[in-house]
């Protein structure tokens, strides 16, 4: 598809420095990350658009019809986007170390009048031949995978449609095999990173390599395009991780106030509360690792709780959904990268054109 005008377009790099994304109508380095659970909508992928750059929709925990309803809405607004998909690599939960796990956090349940006791074990793959097919029959020109790597058939049938593909890796191990399995361009997704890490070994906590290192490993280990994530939160982190090599960054915690982004009120609110100093690496929420702002239940559960994903997400959703509307910031997962303070309300337009503002 060809993108409209730009409008309110930022600095822009070379040509040959953001290929392949040229063809997408990208001049500007600066891409808007996927936030599943709510914070990335439409409007926000619209923007990032509008901005020169690029937006993802976020279908991780999306039935594939409410996700095409979501493409429908940016396709009408005529600009180039892409769609990001949790690729299935699950971590079984153990069966007792689960119930054991829900009958301790019980009484945090409780306080929103949840009862997790007698849950049951979760271990679903997010909608995913759904979702495969639906990018297959109306195609889009990007989608990114985290999680996992597909099978190299189903990369090669998103190439067929004329999809290009993006696949999240954590390492020069994981960068080496998204390679060989036919990936266009890599996010290079450092530690700093807010919410879930896209490592394939979920079972370990991912070294805290700093982003312009893990570019350089990347770099070594591939010839691919690399778009850089993780803290990448001002112009001068813009500017470092293309100085290390990276085709363009990737953002996600910065845009969590934006005005089109679609943060809970309590979420946004604690992202501003200067008490809050610190993010922290947890399981507690989801059994996987993720970056979140420190809370009492991080606090409480992250020393405790077991790996098992997406049996842990299912487990404390209802309670998170129901602190969520409540505003009770201590129960819900307050994803947050480490470049959290630079997070701000406005729009997202604006906020992309300062981290561009650099080059």
């Amino acid at each position: 598809m060809v993108p409209p005008h730009r409008r309110n377009t930022p600095m822009t790099v070379s040509p040959r420095t953001l290929s392949p994304l040229l063809d997408l109508g990208v001049s500007a380095p600066v891409l808007a990350a996927p936030m599943a659970g709510g914070p990335t909508t439409p409007a926000l992928v619209t923007a990032a658009a509008r901005a020169a750059g690029l937006g993802f929709l976020a279908g991780g925990y999306r039935t594939a019809d409410a996700l095409a309803e979501q493409i429908a809405q940016v396709r009408s607004d005529g600009v180039a986007f892409g769609v990001n998909l949790f690729a299935p690599n699950p971590v079984p939960v153990d069966r007792d170390a689960f119930h054991r796990y829900a009958g301790t956090i019980q009484p945090d349940a409780e306080a929103h009048g949840v009862d997790v006791r007698a849950a049951g074990i979760v271990e679903d793959d997010d909608h995913w031949p759904d979702k495969i097919d639906l990018l297959l029959s109306d195609p889009v020109p990007v989608v990114s995978f985290t999680f996992g790597i597909p099978e190299a058939a189903v990369i090669a049938a998103l190439h067929g449609a004329g999809t290009l593909v993006v696949q999240t890796v954590t390492s020069p191990a994981e960068a080496r095999q998204a390679q060989e399995t036919g990936a266009d361009l890599l996010a290079v997704q450092a530690s700093a990173a807010g919410g879930h890490s896209g490592t394939l070994t979920p079972q370990h906590i991912p070294e805290p390599v700093p982003l312009a290192d893990l570019l350089g490993q990347v770099r070594r280990a591939v010839t691919l395009p690399l778009v850089a994530a993780g803290g990448v939160a001002t112009p001068a982190d813009v500017t470092g991780a293309l100085r290390a090599g990276a085709t363009a960054v990737m953002v996600g915690t910065v845009l969590l106030r934006a005005d089109e982004a679609g943060t809970s009120n309590p979420h946004r609110t604690a992202l501003a509360d200067p008490a809050r100093t610190r993010t922290v690496v947890t399981r507690a929420f989801t059994g996987r690792p993720a970056r979140a702002l420190r809370n009492d239940f991080t606090d409480r559960y992250t020393a405790l709780a077991p790996a098992g994903y997406p049996a842990l997400h299912h487990l404390t959703s209802p309670m998170r959904k129901a602190a969520a509307a409540a505003k009770d910031p201590e129960r819900i997962n307050l994803w947050a990268g480490t470049g959290y303070r630079h997070a701000t309300a406005e729009p997202t337009a604006q906020i992309l054109q300062r981290l561009a503002s650099g080059l």
